[in-house]
Formats: C-alpha cells, structure tokens, sequence
C-alpha cells in the first residue's frame, strides 16, 4: 500500500496543499498541488548517468495545460494538444529560471520538470502553483537541489497589492509581476505595470518575497514527512599544477583581451588565448584536461572583469558602470512598410516593422482560460548571423518566445485600443546584431516604428538592460550591459519603461542575497539611462505621425441599427458580397452595429460607403428620393425608393387633378421622383409623385 503524505494551510481563505505520494512514483519525486479547484501535477526526473562530454546542465522544463482542466475539448482537427502555446512556453521558462541556478556545478545527470495543469478552478493561478510543485517535486527527491523556492504573483488592484487573484482579477491591475525567490532573496521577477514608479515596484517585489515564505514553510513541513538521500555529485579531477601554471599565463593577456571594445576582435582574442592554453598541455593530455581548461578560461575571465569593475571601475569595452553605447535611430528606410525603424546601440541592432491590418487580422487564442483576440502582437527573431554563428534556421525557440514577450508587454500599455484605434498591429522585430539585451532594442525600435507607423501611442517607451557586480561589500551597478557581461554578473535586470513610470520588469539574479537598497538603486539607474535613451530616440521622432503611410489600409467606421444588419448583409451574404465585388473594400460588422469598411485607398471607401449608407438608410419625411415602379394596382403604384423599401403612391397623389387609371401616368419599371409624405406607426410608407414634382430634390 502506497504511503501518502500531505500537508495544508490556508492561504486567502482557501486551502493550499502539497501530497506526495499517491501519483507518479516512478519518477524521482511527484508532488500534487492544490489551491482551491485548481491542481497540477509536477514531476522531476533524473537520468541515470551524466551526459558525456557535457558544459551545461542539461536542464528541462515543460508546463502543460491540458484542457480538460477547464472541461474543455481541443479545437482543430486532431481534437488534442499539440506544441506548447506561447503562455505555456512563457510559463515553463519562468519555473527554468527560477530553479536553474540552484543545482550544483559539475552536475550533468539530465534533469526534466513536468508540470500537468489538471484542474483549472475560477480562484487558482496555475503558473505559481506549477512552480512551488517544481520546488517541492525536487526538494522530496533523491536529485541534488539547493531549495527550496517558491513563487507568487503580485497584483495591485484598486491600489492594494495582493497576492494570486483569481486570473480574472488581473484585468483591474495596474501591476502584475511574478515574483519568485528562497528564504534569503528574490531570484526571478518576470511583470508588467501601468507606468508605475520605482519605488512602488520595489515596494511590490518586497511583498512578493515576503509572502512567497509562507509556500517555502509549508514545503520544509513535507520534508519532514518524506525526502531522500540526495544524489552526491563527484567533483571532477583537475590538475590543479597544470591550471595554476596556465593562470599565471594567461591572466595578464586576458585583461588585454577584455579591454578590447570590439566583440569580434575580442572574440578571437578569446579563441588565440585559449589555442595558447591548451598548447601549453602534453597533447597526450589535451583531450583529457579540454574540459578543464575551457572552465579555467571561463573563471579566468570572470575574475578580470568583476576585478576591473570593482576596483577601477572600468568596463570590457571602457565605459563607466553608468555610461550606456552611442545610439543611432532611422525611421523609414524600407519603402512598402507601414512604419520602420532600425535601432543601433553599440554593437546591437533591430530593425522593428509595424504592420497594420483589420479586425479579421487579430490573433484568437484558445487557452483552457477561455477564448480571447489579440489586436496586437510583437513578433522577434534572432538569426544566428547577429552573433556571427552559423546554426540551422529553427522555428522560434522559447528564448525568441520570451524575448518576444517582454517587449509585447512592455509597448502594450501604451498601444490603442481597438475602440481608439481600429487596427490590428504587428510588430516584427529582426536582430541584425546582438551583443547585449536585444529585447530591450526591440522595446525601443518596436516605439519608433509604431510612431512612424501613426499609431497613436500615449507615451514613448524604451528599455534597459543592467547588470551586478557584488563581492563583499564592493557593489557595481552596470547600465546597458554587454553580453560578456551578462556572462559573469550576478544580475540581468531588463527594465523599460516612459518617462513616467514601468511597463515592464525582468529580472535573473543569481547571487545570493541582495539588499534591497541595491535594488532600488538599480531601479534609479536604470530610469536614468532610460531617460537618455528617450531623449536620444526623440531626436529621430518625437511623436506618432498624424497620417497612415499610404500603404496601410485605410478604415472608416460606420453605425447602423442593429435591426439593419440583415439588410446589410442580405439572403446568403447577397448584399455584403455584393460591396465587396464592386468597391474591393473589405467589411467587418459588429453585432452592435459597428461597420467597418477596409480598403487600399479613398475612392474605393467612398463607393463602399455609399452602398452601406444605400442599404441601410431610413426614409425621411419630407424627402424626395429617386425610385423605380415595381406594381402598379388599381389604387396606386408602389415605388422602391431603396433597396427593399417600398412605398405607396395613391392615385390621388399621381397628378394635379382627377387621373382615370394609374397607367395612365406610371408603369412597372419606370423611374420617378417621390416625396414621402408619411411614415405611419406599422412602418408603410406613402408617396407623392405630384408634390415631388413641385419641389426641388433635396
């Protein structure tokens, strides 16, 4: 009989509960997690042996949402789950993040976190429980873990921070960042925010980690319930003479080499040093100690940066820590684009693309939280020729998906609504060059090309990437770090944003412990350069254009009376379709009575709006319209004076004086001027040919 074990708190009046057990006890460790109605099953797994000749952890991470969670059946035609959609992408990274740095160096063994969204309740966020499952799966294994970890989503909503609303919540939020960290520290913020300013984000992370202790308490309960020995990892030999005769070698040259600015050139300078390394060991050897010295390198280069930085305060391409590159700003250097920017800053690069398109382009996403449509989507690519590598061209990988993400984010607080702004937009960012936070160039070249594009943004937005340097008591905050940096730092701190306040956070720490004064301090360096970089893309444009590119399909919104619709469309589309063929606009109506006409130019909108205005056009009285006899009766003729609308002319109103027969003065198929003389409450309509006659048409 399986033991199971089980612990509880509440947490905001519901349960939250951990259970190991009961499921999946062939992997490593299993953890079923619940809150409330919602529970997802995550599972960690180990191989059985290390990969072989391997220098990175092979770690992986897989967030699913099944969606019979939300008793749902799949759309399309398999009838079942495919690839992981965007969120679950975005998700599982969050948890990669939050766990990578925890596992012991040396440690190869292959490791694979599962997480099964199971039961989707209307008061759970999935994403934080998937998490604290991650945590706990491990923590109950025999895998090696430095946890645990836990992770909570902080939102402000009606000017309270809270923690895990119910998703449908998150709507009201002005802030709403995930934020996850151990006992000591916060490791991993991932968010976006209304403009918020610096010290009301800190203020939310603070509360964030404060609260995620609660989850740490309760997986340590479990610990004592269940855990196993941990699995030891053998330290590797080293020839620890052989490495210290090569450090001695090769430090001084690796300072020259990192004070080179240009990548490329220091790259090979990288590459001559470590040929020259390895040429210092018996070849008898050199397949043997390769490993080691490459890691020798890595150290090497590490100890002269954070070196250099803490004590002369000197950078890899010789800034100072606040200083940011030269910035250089293009807009419309592609001509059949709607709007384009090329964004340089030092020796990275974007060229951002916005299109425009209509309603019938928006994005429908089918998530086991239900069905919504995005009007705006930024798009990212990062082709290996922008860091001068040559790799086989992939469908976009979780870090173009990520990547992507946080710049969607931070521009989608200024972009328009679709009622502001009846577009569908889709920014396309291409990195012609990277070396050094290309999601925030897509942030910055994403608002120069929206500006060039017309749309009306309410503010411009830039982003920054900053880095830390911390040893001791000797701290080094870096605006605008390069990639070498990122490298051998112990923050990645992305920050973007307006001149007022944040719309986007993402932050990788990976020292232990930061002070929050170090935190705040970054916020403020980073507003800075944000600032700068503001002011410096102003100078190219300094707000979105007042016209469409001629290119960009141009919209005009009409309103007709709901009850008109179907006059609108007609018999099997028959009207609509007809409007389409002649005008070669196209047409999009709401059911509240929205009409929108998209076309490639003006005179095309004019001929569509004209039929629309025709079809669905009320008879005023008093107006004269031109109409065509379709009966003619012994009292009167019935003329269409629109299409589908006819009206009575009686005899009486025929002629001046008495007329004998109707065909004395109309027949079927003639085309006349009427005035409509009355309207009654059932909607018929009368006529008169002879006061028509008397007065000019209107």
């Amino acid at each position: 009989m399986r033991a199971i074990h089980y612990v509880e708190m509440d947490f905001n009046g519901r349960t939250f509960s951990l259970e190991v057990g009961r499921i999946a006890n062939q992997a490593n460790g299993a953890v079923l997690v619940r809150y409330g109605e919602t529970a997802v099953i995550v599972t960690a797994t180990m191989s059985s042996s290390p990969r072989e000749k391997q220098d990175f952890f092979p770690l992986t991470v897989d967030y699913l949402e099944r969606t019979y969670a939300a008793g749902k059946i799949p759309g399309g035609f398999f009838k079942r789950e495919g690839k992981l959609s965007d969120q679950e992408t975005l998700s599982s990274r969050v948890i990669d993040r939050t766990i990578r740095p925890l596992f012991p160096k040396h440690f190869f063994h292959d490791i694979q976190i599962m997480a099964q969204v199971i039961s989707l309740g209307m008061d759970g966020n999935s994403d934080a429980l998937a998490l604290i499952g991650a945590s706990a799966a491990l923590m109950v294994s025999d895998i090696p873990f430095h946890g645990p970890v836990a992770g909570v989503r902080v939102a402000r909503i009606d000017g309270q921070l809270v923690i895990d609303p119910p998703y449908q919540d998150l709507e009201r939020a002005d802030l709403n960042v995930f934020v996850s960290g151990t006992r000591s520290a916060i490791t991993m913020v991932e968010g976006g925010s209304r403009e918020v300013n610096e010290d009301e984000m800190l203020e939310a992370l603070l509360f964030g980690q404060q609260q995620l202790q609660h989850f740490i308490v309760l997986q340590e309960h479990l610990m004592e319930k269940v855990s196993k020995v941990k699995f030891a990892v053998p330290l590797p030999e080293r020839d620890e003479t052989l490495l210290a005769r090569i450090d001695h070698a090769i430090t001084p040259r690796m300072e020259e080499a990192l004070q080179t600015p240009i990548k490329q050139v220091r790259s090979a300078q990288k590459r001559e040093l470590q040929l020259e390394a390895l040429a210092m060991v018996d070849p008898a050897q050199r397949a043997e100690v390769k490993g080691q010295v490459a890691e020798l390198l890595h150290d090497i280069e590490a100890k002269v940066v954070r070196r250099l930085l803490l004590e002369k305060g000197l950078r890899i391409d010789g800034r100072r820590p606040i200083d940011i590159r030269e910035i250089h700003c293009d807009v419309d250097l592609i001509p059949r684009t709607h709007g384009m920017s090329l964004f340089t800053r030092g020796e990275t690069q974007a060229l951002v693309v916005t299109t425009l398109g209509t309603s019938g382009d928006t994005q429908t996403i089918d998530s086991i939280y239900g069905e919504y449509y995005k009007h705006f989507m930024l798009h990212y690519n990062f082709p290996a020729f922008s860091t001068g590598e040559v790799k086989p061209l992939r469908n976009p990988g979780r870090r173009e998906i990520g990547h992507g993400n946080l710049a969607e984010r931070a521009l989608s607080y200024v972009v328009p609504s679709p009622e502001e702004f009846p577009y569908t937009i889709r920014v396309v960012s291409d990195i012609l060059e990277s070396n050094g936070s290309s999601s925030m160039a897509t942030v910055c070249g994403g608002t120069l090309a929206l500006m060039a594009a017309g749309v009306p943004i309410s503010a411009p937005v830039a982003g920054i990437a900053m880095g830390l340097v911390k040893e001791g008591d000797k701290v080094a905050i870096l605006s605008d770090i390069l990639g070498d940096e990122d490298h051998v730092g112990d923050m990645d701190f992305k920050v973007a944003g307006t001149m007022s306040g944040i719309t986007a956070i993402q932050m990788d720490i990976k020292c232990e412990g930061l002070d929050p004064e170090i935190m705040r301090r970054a916020l403020y360096q980073a507003r800075e350069g944000r600032h700068h970089i503001l002011g410096v893309m102003m100078q190219t444009i300094d707000a979105p254009r007042t016209t469409l590119s001629e290119y960009a399909p141009q919209i005009i919104t009409m309103k007709i009376k709901p009850e008109k619709i179907r006059d609108l469309i007609g018999p099997g589309g028959k009207n609509i379709k007809h409007i389409v063929e002649v005008s070669k606009a196209k047409i999009d109506v709401d059911d509240d009575g929205t009409v929108m006409i998209f076309s490639p130019d003006t005179e095309r909108s004019k001929i569509a709006v004209k039929m629309v205005e025709e079809l669905t056009a009320e008879p005023e009285v008093g107006r004269i319209y031109s109409g065509k006899v379709v009966r003619v009766a012994d009292f009167g003729a019935f003329v269409e004076i629109m299409p589908g609308v006819d009206g009575l002319v009686h005899i009486s109103h025929l002629a001046e004086g008495r007329v004998k027969t109707v065909r004395d003065v109309v027949t079927e198929g003639d085309v006349i001027n009427v005035k409509v003389i009355e309207i009654d409450r059932m909607g018929k309509i009368r006529l008169s040919l002879k006061e028509a006659q008397v007065q000019p048409e209107r």
